[in-house]
């Protein structure tokens, strides 16, 4: 695997608690308004500037791609954001919970990608994915880390190369407005050239979250080659994507649950003997039901909750594809997930009473198992994919921690990529 340092755009010191912000795609509109309100300086402004126009307007408009530009010339401007001299790989640690997780950020190789070294699971939208391709165009930069996992062995020189590093001073050390602490190592030299090595001799990478930033860097990345004339590998800033390379047994996995706005006509008697048709034993319940095991899940529905077990589950399976494929599409008529505006996904860190909530008098909610991640890295082994919003992995990367410049000056710095 291929793994170069980059020089990195990076928060002012004292900074970086306000412009650092949780991804964009985990955000609502009305949310990041009311948290740019707050703080200007958050780093939204840059990852979703959509929150400035009304939220039915066209997602690729121009205007919306020039305001996030903008935005990052008006955080440079402040000296909220300064560039590294130097390239370098960066050691990234985040603790949130009792749970610690470290990681290796730098410049993935975009061919490694198009292989399949670094291997997907999810199928992309292709507004969205345009969206970040003119993102990175009209900012000449990437913004946010692709989250990345390997396979983690006792035989990882890895592993102990990044705990060597974080035994030194950070340079940024600080916990932001979600108690999850965030910690920065910046790596050159003979260490850093040991880190590039050890990522090299893993065979391949999963793409845990971030899978429309991947893709939107490969294409960018194939464009500039047709654009320069240039060919495969070719070791230029574009060729790679800023990503956090981290190890599956540091990781963790939530649930993702799903909200369906309506029955689809069924009353809750129907609805609840159809689920029964479609092979689940249920039981009313008078809570939110603990799922202990895959195989379980919880609905919610007219006000009560119901203990679902799937009856005929191989343990192989995947709860979110069984309940898509027998209830969702049949049963609630929806039939693509990623743009039926009648369902909507909630992350695993929500309380069961935020279900309620959102299902209402009239909707459904599904209280889901986590999917595991050995069944996330089966499903990209075997060339397949998952449902859309299958895993909400916390704690979150934050953005605009560390950026990727493109352009001439950064190209300049960068080396060998």
């Amino acid at each position: 695997m291929d793994v170069r340092p980059f020089r990195a755009l990076r928060p002012a010191p004292g900074y970086e608690r306000r412009v650092t912000a949780l991804p964009y795609d985990v955000v609502e509109l009305a949310e990041a308004r009311e948290i740019v309100a707050a703080e200007p300086m958050s780093f939204l402004a840059v990852d979703l500037p959509e929150m400035a126009f009304p939220d039915d307007a066209d997602p690729l408009a121009p205007a919306i791609y020039h305001r996030a530009a903008r935005a990052l010339a008006r955080l440079k401007a402040a000296g909220a954001l300064i560039a590294d001299d130097e390239p370098a790989l960066y050691v990234y640690r985040l603790g949130w919970r009792g749970h610690v997780q470290t990681g290796l950020v730098g410049c993935f190789a975009v061919d490694d990608y198009l292989d399949g070294t670094i291997a997907k699971h999810e199928v992309t939208r292709a507004v969205k994915e345009e969206g970040r391709v003119r993102h990175i165009r009209a900012l000449d930069a990437q913004t946010g880390l692709v989250f990345l996992a390997w396979r983690a062995s006792e035989e990882d020189e890895l592993k102990g190369l990044l705990a060597e590093v974080c035994e030194g001073e950070p340079l940024y050390r600080f916990v932001d407005a979600y108690d999850v602490s965030n910690e920065i190592w910046r790596v050159t030299g003979e260490r850093e050239r040991a880190l590039e090595q050890a990522a090299a001799a893993l065979p391949k990478a999963y793409i845990a979250d971030g899978h429309h930033r991947a893709a939107a860097a490969a294409r960018h990345a194939l464009e500039k080659r047709v654009e320069l004339g240039e060919g495969d590998g070719h070791d230029a800033p574009h060729d790679g994507f800023m990503a956090g390379l981290f190890p599956d047994d540091e990781l963790t996995v939530l649930a993702y649950h799903r909200v369906v706005a309506d029955r689809a006509g069924l009353s809750p008697e129907e609805l609840i003997r159809a689920v029964e048709v479609a092979g689940y034993a249920t039981t009313p319940v008078d809570a939110a039901p603990a799922l202990e095991a895959p195989g379980t899940l919880g609905l919610f529905t007219d006000g009560r909750w119901w203990l679902l077990e799937d009856r005929d589950r191989a343990e192989e399976e995947l709860d979110v594809e069984r309940l898509q494929e027998r209830v969702l599409a049949p049963i609630l008529g929806i039939g693509d997930p990623r743009e039926d505006p009648r369902i909507s996904f909630l992350g695993g860190t929500v309380e069961p009473s935020a279900l309620e909530a959102a299902a209402g008098g009239e909707g459904v909610a599904f209280l889901l198992h986590p999917t595991e991640l050995s069944q996330l890295m089966a499903v990209a082994d075997a060339g397949e994919t998952m449902p859309p919003k299958s895993t909400w992995f916390e704690p979150k990367l934050r953005s605009g921690l560390l950026l990727h410049p493109l352009g001439s000056a950064a190209a300049r710095g960068l080396g060998r990529l």
